[in-house]
């Protein structure tokens, strides 16, 4: 049976510009993408009222030029206004979006919005590193979940012959009494509680110091 890998929630971002001419073209640039969008038959706020914003907050960004007192408070009050409401609009937009997840991101893009993009996680890998003391290697690889353990083993001639090194608990172990200057490779599988002893996973070489 396959198991269908789960479809990220894609997420509207309101990137909205913090000088005022740049709020204006950023909120003219969404009203404009969702006007006549068949993705968007009822927005909420209105496209009209904010567009309404948009004109009141222009108006008084231009009266503010003009240094008459109180111009600034008032413009910054149409600013407040249109945030608020283009905040609305996001809630809006990612509704929308939400009801199909395969499109969302389209539906997203579609409305004038960025997509925010998933965390990007390094991927832990099978690692050997050299230990505190000479002689030791450090090993680490991913977590395979709660209640698992790990069987290590090390060889001296390149993976011929290997021996068996103390199991452990955690996805972590330290292998001591290594010959300094000469390369050893590891190798490990993981013992998991639903799938049992796993496969041996491809060996890793380190020279010991």
């Amino acid at each position: 049976m396959t198991i269908a890998k789960p479809t990220l929630r894609s997420l509207a971002v309101l990137a909205l510009p913090k000088t005022v001419p740049a709020l204006l073209s950023y909120a003219d640039h969404v009203v404009d993408s969702m006007t006549g969008n068949p993705s968007f038959t009822t927005p909420s706020p209105t496209l009209a009222a904010i567009a309404q914003a948009i004109t009141d907050l222009r108006t008084a960004q231009a009266v503010t030029l003009s240094r008459t007192k109180g111009a600034a408070q008032a413009r910054n009050d149409k600013r407040a206004a249109l945030v608020k409401l283009m905040q609305l609009l996001r809630s809006y937009i990612q509704s929308v979006a939400d009801v199909d997840v395969e499109t969302a991101a389209t539906v997203i893009t579609s409305a004038g919005l960025a997509v925010k993009k998933p965390p990007t996680l390094k991927p832990r890998v099978f690692a050997a590193t050299p230990g505190d003391n000479s002689g030791t290697v450090k090993l680490v690889t991913a977590s395979a979940g709660p209640r698992s353990s790990y069987l290590w083993q090390v060889s001296l001639d390149g993976g011929k012959t290997w021996v068996d090194v103390p199991a452990t608990t955690q996805a972590r172990t330290t292998v001591t009494a290594l010959p300094a200057g000469t390369t050893v490779t590891f190798r490990y599988r993981a013992v998991t509680p639903k799938a049992g002893q796993g496969d041996w996973v491809p060996p890793i070489s380190l020279l010991v110091r």
